[in-house]
């Protein structure tokens, strides 16, 4: 017989598996049924803290719940959260949670890949958003002892196609910047700095920080970025023009009166008649113009608060205008 789950016993005299548990300072005994491994499933549920349901305990419906509600919420900002409850209520639950977690096998994960693409004709990067998830629930329930082992199998991610980054040119970001206030400020603070809409919203005018060198006692200004999507305090350099304008505001720097990111696009796409045209556009743009103009990845990681450069290198990508400078350039030169 396998290594039993930590607290599970059976009890002299009397028929079944029993679990000890000690809450509030006292000593309580479960039952866990005469089932083997029913009672294993209900003793690992029990040990990571889920409710002894019967008809629930141990399964990945379950064990889902405890995951957004203990992993999830201490690992994610609200809208992955929103974003992970969704998936599990359209996708987790409707395939996996009648399904104990202990029985789950690489088959299953396969199978539950096949029915993503052929019952909601997902594309292929929202099928593997939804199975990144499923890794992620896999492996805090081995985490959390509901299972020995993880069964998520390799090679079961579906291949991202790689695709440039969503950058406006250079025409369209000077039509931006050209724009009567607010919307024009707005938009030259976002190509300015590359803040996400979120960081750009919560900006206030107190974050503009003054730096002196060491040494040269040269003075440099940032805009410093608390509430950041990595969690990590970042300082974005500010360009003299921009820092113009940022320090004759106070409180805010994007007003209320802009509004959501959808609408704020869709009155810039009024005024400067760029279809498609959407916020995180301008921060792709600061990011292709960084490096085009000489700057650094690593500088550029920071400045864009990216935990991997892994991430910061898809903007390493050069436009094909670039490339046809360089060859102009290469040309004359020989």
């Amino acid at each position: 017989m396998p290594k039993l789950p930590q607290g599970m016993f059976r009890r002299k005299g009397r028929s079944g598996w029993y679990m000890r548990l000690y809450q509030a300072g006292g000593e309580r005994w479960v039952s866990l049924g005469a089932d083997y491994a029913l009672a294993c499933d209900k003793a690992r549920a029990l040990g990571a803290g889920l409710a002894v349901d019967p008809a629930k305990a141990g399964t990945v419906g379950a064990a889902c719940e405890r995951w957004l509600e203990s992993y999830i919420r201490q690992s994610r900002d609200e809208k992955g959260q929103k974003l992970a409850a969704q998936r599990v209520r359209a996708y987790l639950d409707p395939f996996f949670g009648h399904m104990l977690v202990e029985r789950v096998t690489r088959e299953d994960v396969r199978s539950f890949r096949l029915w993503l693409q052929l019952r909601f004709s997902l594309s292929v990067t929202s099928v593997w958003h939804v199975l990144s998830d499923v890794r992620c629930l896999l492996n805090w329930c081995e985490d959390a002892g509901l299972v020995e082992r993880s069964p998520f199998p390799r090679r079961v991610m579906p291949r991202l196609q790689e695709r440039p980054p969503d950058r406006l040119t250079d025409e369209e970001a000077a039509k931006l910047a050209s724009l009567p206030d607010p919307h024009g400020f707005v938009c030259r603070l976002a190509l300015g700095t590359g803040l996400r809409w979120g960081e750009l919203c919560r900006a206030q005018a107190a974050d503009v920080k003054r730096v002196r060198a060491a040494g040269t006692g040269e003075e440099h200004w940032f805009v410093e970025v608390s509430l950041t999507k990595s969690r990590r305090l970042r300082r974005v350099p500010l360009a003299p023009d921009l820092l113009r304008e940022v320090r004759q505001r106070v409180g805010r720097l994007v007003p209320y009166a802009i509004g959501s990111p959808g609408s704020f696009a869709e009155r810039v796409r009024k005024l400067t008649g760029i279809e498609g045209f959407h916020v995180h556009q301008m921060r792709h743009t600061f990011a292709c113009q960084w490096l085009e103009r000489g700057g650094s990845l690593a500088a550029l990681q920071q400045v864009l608060g990216h935990a991997s450069i892994v991430t910061t290198q898809r903007y390493a990508r050069l436009t094909d205008e670039a490339v046809m400078r360089e060859a102009e350039r290469i040309g004359r030169a020989t």
